[in-house]
């Protein structure tokens, strides 16, 4: 994909509506050669997205070997939106609690004294830092079933159109 056309799919507003969301799910090749999708929190900074895990997730040997990953970010509501997302891994170990983990968790709902709380839970379950996945996308495709459709939808469209034609 070039790059202008993924930046037009990733300025879209209803892809901004869905990079502002919290939860993604990534998807990777484990190291015994198996797929894994996992739900993780994650930010947009405009460029990337960037998820934060333990030193020793058993994802991080996985995504170093391999770091080709697919990422899903959808809604829960009929229609749903989806944006599809590809794109490499970097893997950025960090001193302490890195900033876009503690954005992800602004977004729950918590009481000035549970955030209080959370914060001295994390910053001590997390003393020997984390790990930044960050990942730059290479392709994107939006699908919100009112301008977009999944592509094998959008040839059943057209055979139908075809067919209706002839």
């Amino acid at each position: 994909m070039q790059p202008n056309e993924l930046a037009e799919i990733l300025n879209r507003p209803t892809s901004q509506e869905l990079l502002a969301r919290d939860i993604t799910r990534l998807a990777y090749v484990a190291k015994d050669g198996t797929p894994r999708n996992i739900p993780i929190g994650f930010t947009w900074n405009g460029t990337q997205i960037v998820m934060c895990t333990p030193p020793n997730a058993p994802k991080l040997p996985a995504l170093k070997a391999n770091p080709a990953v697919a990422l899903t970010i959808d809604t829960e509501v009929h229609p749903p939106k989806i944006l599809l997302l590809r794109g490499q891994v970097d893997l950025d170990p960090v001193d302490g609690i890195p900033d876009e983990y503690m954005k992800v968790a602004t977004s729950y709902e918590m009481s000035p004294e549970q955030r209080v709380e959370w914060e001295v839970g994390v910053r001590s379950l997390y003393r020997d830092g984390m790990v930044r996945i960050v990942v730059t996308p290479t392709w994107a495709k939006l699908i919100d079933f009112e301008t977009t459709l999944p592509s094998a939808v959008e040839e059943l469209l057209q055979q139908q159109d075809e067919r209706q034609r002839a």
